[in-house]
């Protein structure tokens, strides 16, 4: 009883960790601006062409 105890809150201790670690990188990340331009270049180069 004593090892099934253990092993459960050493799994629910790893699992809030990387959770809490992916949120952290989640909300810490900053996007670079050669992603944000090549994702609204589609869309620029169809309303020039549209013209």
């Amino acid at each position: 009883m004593k090892f099934e105890t253990l092993m459960l809150q050493s799994l629910f201790a790893i699992c809030l960790l990387i959770c809490v670690s992916t949120l952290g990188a989640m909300l810490t990340s900053q996007p670079t601006v050669s992603k944000v331009a090549a994702n609204h270049a589609p869309v620029a180069a169809a309303t020039n062409s549209a013209s």
